[in-house]
């Protein structure tokens, strides 16, 4: 059974390779070039600086890593301090096993405890039917759909918006 456990930098190498195979071969991201690993060191930095949850999904305590799953800043102003958006990335040879069945809820959780109350998923392509059902297994609910919003690999494809309260949600005000 695989450990979930915060991310470190060592396993950036890995993170890295996860990333790059997703990146070159699939639409849950729309970055085109694959990031180097300075890149995403800089990024996990970045993210760790600013006290959002890294987690990996790991083979054992010292095993490989299998997956990985992050928030970050749904956008840059202010106002949407509450609000994350969440990222799952799967090794190739593992998806379809459960690991975004371990990783998501434990985001959620982790991002619950630091405050935040709002979740966004932002899910490319509107066929990506076990992401959107990962996703609704957990509350999500969609909440739009944003047609022809990326151009990858010689079509055009879209982004389904999901989003999930946490914690109190909208219910009361957040402490700042």
């Amino acid at each position: 059974m695989p450990i979930l456990r915060p991310a470190q930098s060592n396993d950036l190498p890995e993170i890295q390779s996860i990333y790059a195979h997703h990146v070159s071969n699939g639409l849950a991201s729309f970055e085109e070039e694959v990031p180097d690993l300075a890149e995403m060191t800089r990024r996990f930095d970045t993210l760790r600086a600013a006290g959002y949850p890294y987690i990996v999904a790991a083979e054992g305590a010292g095993g490989p890593v299998l997956g990985y799953a992050y928030a970050g800043p749904y956008r840059a102003r202010r106002a949407y301090r509450f609000t994350v958006e969440n990222s799952i990335y799967i090794r190739q040879e593992m998806r379809r096993g459960g690991l975004g069945r371990l990783l998501l809820p434990a985001l959620i959780e982790e991002s619950a405890a630091r405050g935040y109350r709002q979740m966004i998923a932002v899910i490319g392509d509107s066929a990506n039917a076990p992401s959107i059902g990962l996703h609704a297994a957990f509350g999500f609910k969609t909440i739009g759909t944003l047609p022809s919003i990326g151009f990858k690999f010689g079509r055009w494809v879209d982004s389904v918006l999901m989003q999930r309260s946490l914690g109190a949600g909208d219910s009361e005000p957040p402490k700042d």
